[in-house]
């Protein structure tokens, strides 16, 4: 469908939830993919599963992303395996959930590592890499948090902004030399993050998960909630040769939540 045959990719938090939708959909078109995660146990099982995907080839390396030796290891391995990079998925693991009052500064400290700085060390590392490929790109995933803050999450509210910054900086400063740097801006996906967060307000108002979830629902035009392939197929779509003329954008994949049209 993308021509995405033998691209080369690394995809981080993807052992489960949109990591791993993404990670699937790009399997399926035939893409060597590297995933990664904390959990090794997990990452193992989500790579014999993608295994049995489609024509591509699928790696795992186990790294924390805060943790800068880790990361390190993270680059090392993926170019050890797949012999170079043609574009990086970046996806944080998600923040922890709250308002304001009840976050601590250690919160805030070890969100920022996350959001933040995780993702501006892993660009430095992937870069001389990219500069060597044909079509090189970077996927950032964010949230539609950047645009209309979420209740209950002020962290990733405040914290992936930067992020967007950083994409559109990346994208005018390496665009003369080939590389496209986009952000996609997730809304109600179902996984086990909007669960988390569905406990959470379900605990706080005395309801059912249940409940709040079909309060999600009821708030997309579309009358459902994403999956995590609907993610991957758009990020499939902005590494491929079609989404060429594609730069320094940032798109909303939400079933129309956002009310901005900006």
């Amino acid at each position: 469908m993308f021509d995405l045959e033998g691209m080369r990719v690394l995809v981080t938090a993807s052992s489960r939830g949109i990591g791993y939708g993404i990670a699937k959909v790009l399997v399926r078109e035939g893409c060597k993919v590297v995933i990664n995660g904390r959990n090794k146990e997990r990452l193992m099982k989500a790579v014999e599963e993608l295994k049995k995907i489609g024509s591509g080839q699928v790696y795992g390396v186990r790294a924390d992303l805060t943790v800068p030796e880790e990361l390190e290891v993270l680059v090392k391995k993926t170019i050890e395996y797949l012999n170079g990079l043609d574009a990086l998925v970046y996806i944080p693991s998600p923040p922890k959930p709250g308002y304001f009052k009840e976050l601590s500064f250690d919160d805030w400290d070890y969100g920022i590592r996350q959001l933040v700085v995780s993702p501006v060390r892993l660009t430095y590392l992937v870069l001389p890499y990219l500069l060597e490929s044909r079509n090189p790109s970077i996927v950032y995933v964010t949230s539609i948090a950047v645009k209309e803050p979420i209740p209950n999450t002020v962290l990733s509210n405040a914290l992936r902004i930067s992020i967007q910054g950083l994409a559109k900086s990346l994208s005018k400063e390496f665009g003369p030399k080939g590389i496209r740097v986009n952000t996609v801006l997730p809304g109600y996906i179902l996984t086990d993050r909007l669960r988390q967060l569905a406990q959470d307000i379900a605990r706080r108002e005395n309801r059912t998960e249940e409940e709040i979830l079909r309060g999600f629902k009821e708030r997309v035009p579309l009358k459902r909630l994403g999956k995590p392939e609907d993610i991957g197929y758009l990020v499939a779509f902005l590494i491929s040769r079609y989404a060429s003329f594609i730069n320094g954008v940032s798109i909303p994949i939400d079933g129309g939540v956002l009310s901005s049209v900006f």
